[in-house]
């Protein structure tokens, strides 16, 4: 069972108006979905939320709402932030069974940038994809993938298919998908010089063509 404890409690109030009660309470409302069951208007302290969040362990995680006596893993699906002051604002969770196989997005990560040829040459990771969506069973979602660049060189793609998941964890996207490439620091200067020469050569033979008409 997952680490984290969300003691909530079940709103009366709902909409706009009830979420703006809450949280002048002190409170962080949030809905709580899915399975076989009608949503349900809910809220967590903020100084218990905020402490949850800032683990690190709660979006997108399996973790364990708990309402007086009674258990539920969920995993949060969600968390919107107040534009301003950048605290919790809202949040859902999501129904599951701890052995449920769910799709879920994983944060990407990339390590040993300095044991790629291409980029120590002076080329860029360009990142396509920051995280990637997988199926697994809901108590089995991995913190992060990450992936090594050790041996990459310029013109070099990663796709799904070069990813090294963990057991009992698969792709839940085409494995052809390019998550990020190493392009050429040199081939914007390059096309930008093509471009100058075409410009100097269209303007020698208008040049060479109004001398001719002169003559």
């Amino acid at each position: 069972m997952a680490d984290i404890v969300l003691n909530v409690e079940v709103r009366e109030r709902t909409g706009t108006g009830g979420a703006r009660v809450a949280r002048r309470e002190g409170l962080v409302p949030g809905v709580l979905y899915g399975g076989d069951k009608d949503p349900v208007a809910i809220s967590v302290k903020m100084n218990e939320f905020k402490k949850a969040l800032y683990t690190g362990k709660l979006l997108g995680h399996l973790v364990t709402l708990k309402y007086g006596s009674e258990t539920q893993p969920v995993i949060a699906k969600a968390v919107d932030m107040h534009p301003v002051t950048d605290t919790p604002w809202h949040f859902d969770l999501y129904r599951v069974d701890a052995n449920q196989q769910i799709k879920i997005n994983v944060p990407l990560h990339f390590q040993n940038h300095d044991a790629a040829p291409g980029i120590k040459r002076g080329g860029t990771l360009n990142v396509v994809f920051h995280d990637v969506q997988v199926a697994c069973a809901a108590d089995h979602i991995p913190e992060e993938l990450v992936f090594d660049l050790t041996g990459l060189d310029i013109g070099d793609s990663i796709r799904v298919s070069d990813l090294k998941l963990p057991a009992n964890v698969a792709a839940a996207i085409p494995a052809e998908t390019v998550l990020a490439t190493i392009s050429g620091a040199s081939s914007q200067a390059d096309e930008d010089e093509a471009a100058d020469t075409a410009v100097a050569e269209g303007a020698a033979a208008e040049s060479a063509a109004e001398e001719g008409g002169e003559a």
